[in-house]
Parts: C-alpha cells; structure tokens; sequence
C-alpha cells in the first residue's frame, strides 16, 4: 500500500516550495494536478511519471491518486498554494472511504493569501479572512452572506478566484457589498501570477477595484478600516500606536 501526499506548492516558483514539498515530489512514483500545476511542477522534475487534467477533473484526479496508491505507488498531489486552502487534500479524504486503507499524507505550502500579501506589504496584519468567488461548489447567496458577514465583522478580505469568463461581474458586486460597511476611498490591492512570469501587482482604492477586470489567476485584498497606505505599501495597523 503506498501514500497520497496531497502537496502544496506555494505560487509555482521553485524557490516557494518548502523544504518537505520538495523531498516529497523528489520521491514520488507518479505526480498527478491540474495540467497548469503539473506543467510548473515539471520545469524541476521531468523525469517523473505524470497524470494530469484540465480544469473540473478534480474527482478524476484524486481517485487516480488513490488508485495508484492501493496498487502500491506513492503518489504526489500537487495543488497552487495549500493544498487544503481551496485545495484537493479535503476531496482526497472524502473519497478515501472507497479506498479503505490508503494513507494520506498533506504537505503545507504557501497560500496565496499569504504571498500576496508579501508583495503588497503588510494587509493582514490583523484579523482577516479570505472568500472565494467561485460559485460553481458554493452558492451565490452563501458567498454574499459570508461577504456581508466580513463587513459586518471589519475583517481584511482576501477574495480567491475573483472572476472568470463566465463570471465577470462577481469582483464587481463584492465590492458593493464591502461598501455597505467601509469607505469607497478603503485601500486594497491585488496581485496576478504571484511567483510565475508576468506577476503584477498594484494598490487602489475599493471604488477602483470595483472597476478593475481581473482573472482566475489574481488575488485580490480589499483592506479594513484600519489598513492605510504607508511607505507605498499596504498595510493593515494592529494598534500598537494605540498602547494595544
């Protein structure tokens, strides 16, 4: 019986692997992901097995996985970022109970809540929570509802899959939502291709964000009412100017 190591890979550049994410590909018999995250994974190992799939081959990709493991392979899932953030380690285990027996192993990497906010500053100083505006698993009403939830709350707001082609507006009504509860003048900011060719980022206001197009490959953070611009950078304030 071998493992399933559901394996994130931080933004896709070698040098944000960790240590224990590096060790595991390096040893695995087979390397199954999305073919975008297969791809970057096979710039540094090409001599390895691959499987992989295009986008909603996410079942498809992990019974694989299971699979090749109860034949005895060890077995490399690798997702953007952490695998259990939006990530396949949560199906793995849902779909381990026909594979009884089968170990499962997760190997943390760097969300991209976190190396986003790298290069923007400091935005998650404080307490924040991050949202996914995918609607294709959760429901619209759902995601308004924790939207409002986060305004109500003043939580720094990191959006995961703000927009896509068959969803446009998405970006667009969360930020009306937002503006129910902080200025239109809040600081916010987003980043495409965090650690791949063509990163960008850039700082804005909501009211511009709420008219910026972005994609699937952005992240986007829409700061609370105590995050400032300082220094050309955004960042969030904790309150230690207050003695706190």
């Amino acid at each position: 019986m071998g493992t399933v190591y559901a394996v994130g890979i931080g933004p896709g550049d070698r040098k944000y692997y960790t240590r224990e994410a590096a060790e595991v590909i390096g040893r695995a018999d087979l390397i199954i992901g999305y073919r975008v995250y297969t791809d970057l994974v096979r710039e540094h190992f090409p001599d390895k097995a691959y499987y992989s799939t295009s986008m909603r081959g996410e079942q498809e990709r992990c019974r694989k996985a299971l699979e090749e493991a109860a034949s005895g392979k060890n077995v490399a899932v690798v997702c953007s970022g952490d695998a259990g953030v939006y990530g396949m380690a949560g199906l793995l285990y849902e779909l381990s109970e026909d594979y009884p027996g089968t170990k499962i192993l997760v190997v943390p990497g760097v969300t991209a809540a976190l190396s986003g906010a790298a290069l923007l500053g400091a935005p998650l100083s404080n307490d924040f929570c991050t949202v996914s505006l995918s609607d294709v698993l959760t429901p619209w009403e759902q995601i308004e509802k924790r939207l409002h939830a986060a305004g109500q709350g003043d939580f720094v707001v990191c959006l995961y899959n703000p927009a896509s082609k068959n969803r446009p507006e998405h970006l667009l009504k969360a930020c009306r939502i937002l503006m129910e509860y902080r200025s239109p003048d809040t600081v916010c900011g987003y980043v495409r291709n965090i650690g791949r060719e063509g990163e960008e980022k850039r700082i804005l206001s909501l009211k511009e964000l709420a008219e910026t197009n972005v994609d699937m490959f952005t992240t986007v953070f829409i700061g609370n009412n105590s995050t400032t611009l300082t220094g050309g950078q955004m960042v969030t304030r904790r309150g230690y100017d207050h003695g706190i």
